[in-house]
């Protein structure tokens, strides 16, 4: 079938109205009214039920806008992929991220995004708060783990996996734990959360714990783990080195958390700039086959 009154079926949905979808358009309400009511003909299904006061989607009308729009933003996303190399961008690209991974990897990655656009500025903000991203004017944040604020929109960029480390002078004084229960007993180092999650053969376990050392710098946490303060839990890619050179050793390994994913969060899809936008689907392409 034919593409015709997608698109204005989409803006109804959005804006609450034909009205409000036909400025939002630029083209009248009985065009929209026309197409919606074409599109709902070829499918002999209602997808809007109309009143005298508003416009509502239909169960059916749900279900085929959800589909409908995730397919008309990656229409959009890979037209813009395509041509991104033709576009030149300008303003400012203002991007909130925390941790380590973010300043290891993604800076690096908007780095490259800002060659290719030499009339952009890029502005990262590394704070691990939880931004107004309206007020503030933050085009997208770098976030991980899990996400309440279900009214943001979210992109997968990567999954990493957690691990326990301590150093070897740590184990040599206190014993190595064979089980996450047995981190009460323990100093540990604390970064968001003193609540643990890991896996025990395939099911959830939360164990809470206690420590001298707090930070929410990734790089603070590992330095201290370093020092002998005790243990820290985090993301492999988070540790550098450190679990290669021999200063920090994984313990609990059959029960580090996984395909704790980090993303990419926004407001609204429908007011990403073109820099925002042109900027996502580069880390999502970027980062599409990446291991940690």
């Amino acid at each position: 079938m034919a593409f015709d009154g997608i698109t204005e079926f989409i803006a109804v949905a959005e804006s609450g109205g034909f009205s409000s979808a036909a400025r939002r358009l630029g083209v009248s309400t009985s065009h929209v009214s026309r197409r919606v009511a074409s599109l709902e003909a070829a499918l002999g299904s209602a997808l809007l039920a109309r009143t005298t006061r508003k416009v509502r989607l239909t169960d059916a009308g749900e279900i085929y806008y959800r589909r409908c729009s995730e397919l008309l933003h990656g229409l959009q996303e890979a037209n813009e992929q395509v041509s991104r190399e033709q576009v030149s961008l300008s303003g400012t690209l203002r991007v909130s991220a925390a941790g380590e991974f973010a300043e290891r990897y993604v800076a690096p990655a908007l780095q490259l995004f800002a060659q290719q656009h030499p009339n952009l500025s890029i502005d990262i903000d590394f704070n691990s708060r939880m931004v107004n991203f309206v007020e503030e004017g933050i085009d997208f944040s770098i976030r991980y783990g899990r996400l309440d604020d279900s009214g943001l929109v979210a992109r997968k960029l990567v999954d990493r996996s957690l691990v326990a480390v301590a150093s070897p002078e740590y184990l040599a004084q206190h014993g190595r734990p064979e089980h996450p229960r047995a981190l009460v007993g323990h100093q540990c180092i604390i970064a968001n959360s003193d609540q643990w999650q890991f896996d025990d053969k395939g099911e959830p376990l939360s164990v809470k714990v206690r420590g001298r050392w707090r930070s929410n710098s990734s790089r603070s946490l590992v330095q201290a783990c370093q020092a002998g303060l005790g243990v820290a839990y985090m993301p492999a890619s988070s540790l550098g080195e450190a679990l290669f050179d021999g200063s920090l050793e994984p313990i609990l390994e059959p029960f580090g958390a996984r395909n704790i994913t980090t993303w990419i969060v926004y407001a609204n899809r429908q007011y990403l700039s073109a820099r925002a936008r042109l900027a996502v689907t580069f880390l999502l392409e970027h980062f599409k086959d990446w291991r940690e």
